[in-house]
């Protein structure tokens, strides 16, 4: 697997965990770091065999957000700054996109641009001891890699625009609470948790995992009569022509391991 800047990549299996490997600067989402990571995203995506991505950060921060000292001279550059900004966005995109399972394992400080990462994946676990918040505006920012957008849909208007507004940090069982975390767990059990989790994610159909994160996604794009339309006739045609879905019900009733395909929904 091709060595990117700034990211520690490694390979278990079908799992491959993402680590941003700035500590001293809190993993900062600069102009280089988001292109490092949206080549190893695209690059992920061809790797069939790999179905479950964790991305984490070193140090105390998961990411505090984008590089405030950059900043001042990416604003100078007009085309260059626009760059940054659509990079990111394609990098949430494809994340979101993927049939593959993207895991936030938030380690620390997650802020601004750190959160609008987290907000792109499919699963967050966060130690007690995180923080977790917008900032934007305590400097005077705007969130630009959809966090004015993907924030409300996930934790409603009321609280994005506090978060937004007041640049508060919340704890991690705050975060949670809203619907902003999906589990916090004691920093000693942490590394066991995202283990285990990844585990029991991998011992599932891939087809079934894709099919499940498409009808969640699509489920925020349309009205409630049209989803459900289109939940009617995903089903269909997993249950149908998805071989594994026929699998996990042979391998319940002979009371044995399922033997799942590696295809992907």
């Amino acid at each position: 697997m091709t060595e990117y800047p700034g990211l520690i990549v490694e390979r278990d299996g079908a799992c491959v965990r993402v680590t941003l490997d700035r500590a001293e600067q809190l993993n900062p989402l600069d102009a280089a770091t988001i292109g490092a990571l949206l080549a190893l995203v695209r690059e992920l995506e061809a790797a069939g065999e790999v179905r479950v991505v964790v991305l984490s950060g070193k140090g105390r921060a998961f990411s505090a957000g984008g590089d405030l000292k950059g900043y001042v001279a990416l604003y100078r550059d007009e085309d260059g700054f626009r760059r940054f900004l659509e990079d990111f966005h394609a990098l949430c995109a494809a994340i979101e996109a993927s049939a593959k399972l993207y895991l936030c394992a938030v380690n620390g400080l997650t802020v601004a641009g750190g959160l609008e990462l987290m907000l792109a994946c499919d699963l967050v676990i966060a130690t007690r001891s995180a923080r977790i918040g917008d900032g934007h505006l305590n400097f005077a920012q705007l969130p630009g890699a959809g966090g004015s957008q993907r924030l409300p849909r996930a934790v409603g208007s009321v609280r994005a625009r506090h978060l937004l507004f007041t640049g508060d940090l919340l704890a991690a069982e705050e975060a949670e609470r809203i619907g902003l975390v999906g589990r916090v767990v004691d920093d000693d059990v942490f590394e066991a948790e995202i283990h285990a989790t990844v585990a029991g994610l991998l011992e599932k159909s891939g087809a079934a995992l894709a099919g499940a994160k498409h009808l969640l996604n699509r489920a925020l794009e349309m009205d409630l009569a049209a989803g459900l339309a289109m939940e009617r006739d995903f089903v269909h045609r997993h249950a149908t022509r998805e071989p594994d879905a026929s699998e996990g019900l042979l391998a319940f009733a002979e009371r044995r391991p399922p033997r799942y395909g590696t295809g992907e929904a």
